[in-house]
Parts: C-alpha cells; sequence; structure tokens
C-alpha cells in the first residue's frame, strides 16, 4: 500500500509521454482524413474511427492520471499543474475529434488549401508538444522543452493568420451562405486544435519555471 503512495517517479511523465502519443496519432489522423476529402478512393470512414479511438484511448489514460493523483501522497511535480497538463491535451485530442466528426456533420465533400494547411500546422504542433511531454521529465533538456513551446507558440500564431485568410475569402461577393457558415465552424474548430495546443505548452513553460 505505501508504495502505492510513493509512485516511481517517471510514471506520471510516462502517462504523459503515452497521451501525447495519442495526441500526435489523432491529428496525423485528422490530416489524412482533410488531405484524402474530395479523393474517391479515400475511406474517410476509417480515419475517422482511427481519431474517435486515439480519443477514447486518452480518456483512459487521463482516468489513470487522475486516478493516481487522488492515490499518491507525493508527486514529481506539482499535482495541479499534472492536472492542467494532461487537462490540456485531453482538450487537444477532443477538439481533433470535433473536427474529424464535422467532416460527416457538416457534410463537407472537398477540402481547401486553407483546410490542408491549418490541418498540417496542427499535426506539426502536436508532434513538437509530444516531444516537449516527453522530455519534461529531464531537467538537462529544459532548454529543448522550451524552445519546442515556443514553435508551437509561433505554429499557432501562423495558423491564425491563415484562418483569418480563409474566412475573409468565405464572405466575398457571390458566396453561397450555407457553405461559408459550414466553413466557418469547421476553421474555427481547426484552429480550436492549436490554441489548444498552446495552451499545453503554456502549462509546461510553467513547469519548467517552477522546477528550474
Amino acid at each position: 500500500m505505501f508504495s502505492s503512495l510513493m509512485p516511481n517517479r517517471s510514471e506520471f511523465f510516462e502517462l504523459l509521454t503515452a497521451h501525447s502519443e495519442q495526441v500526435v496519432a489523432g491529428a496525423n489522423a485528422t490530416l489524412r482524413l482533410i488531405n484524402g476529402l474530395g479523393d474517391a478512393g479515400a475511406n474517410l470512414s476509417v480515419l475517422v474511427d482511427e481519431v474517435n479511438q486515439h480519443e477514447q484511448t486518452g480518456d483512459q489514460i487521463k482516468a489513470k492520471v487522475i486516478g493516481r493523483l487522488h492515490q499518491s501522497f507525493t508527486t514529481p511535480i506539482n499535482r495541479d499543474q499534472i492536472h492542467a497538463l494532461i487537462s490540456d491535451l485531453d482538450m487537444t485530442l477532443n477538439i481533433l475529434q470535433s473536427v474529424a466528426n464535422a467532416v460527416g456533420m457538416y457534410s463537407i465533400k472537398q477540402s481547401t488549401v486553407e483546410a490542408r494547411e491549418m490541418a498540417a500546422l496542427s499535426a506539426d504542433a502536436c508532434l513538437r508538444l509530444n516531444r516537449a511531454v516527453a522530455a519534461l521529465g529531464d531537467k538537462s533538456r529544459g532548454a529543448e522543452t522550451l524552445n519546442l513551446c515556443k514553435e508551437i507558440e509561433e505554429i499557432e500564431s501562423k495558423a491564425d493568420k491563415i484562418q483569418h485568410k480563409a474566412i475573409t475569402a468565405l464572405f466575398q461577393d457571390g458566396a453561397n451562405i450555407w457553405q461559408t457558415m459550414k466553413l466557418r465552424e469547421f476553421y474555427s474548430l481547426q484552429e480550436a486544435v492549436l490554441d489548444s495546443c498552446q495552451e499545453a505548452a503554456k502549462m509546461i513553460e510553467e513547469i519548467l519555471i517552477e522546477n528550474s
């Protein structure tokens, strides 16, 4: 029983990393989904199911982290920060799921250049987030981890500009109102993925500062 109250220092970091790997896998599946829109040979439903499966696995990992937080007497870093980070990671995966499910919900048949660009940026940011989480338990990699967080913020800023440009183009004269409404919401969901990545990166930065 005592050992359950004093977990291996690496356990929380391993669980956080495992969740961030699901985020990467979900982002990559979402990227393939968006790139496959309009391709008659693409099995889009399989990709949506894949994203949903990664989200479910992420939920299981999050539940394990929360359970360990309740059981453990000590944690390697502030327990509130662990809770906040796993929640940010889980939110990212939840929004990726929303993006994937929106393809069918809004009956989006064709992709756009901007949607593909934002999906690629999301996958890129999620990969950097995974690397930052994986390095979090190693104090000697603090500078590397901080740099990854800064890169995520730069990616989010770039995506924000693409979204603004895309939405502006939607409201040009002669635009189809229904199509405009659907794509505006779709772009907003894609941008929300980047926003969530940025929130997770900020939490990692806070953890680095407090534990430096």
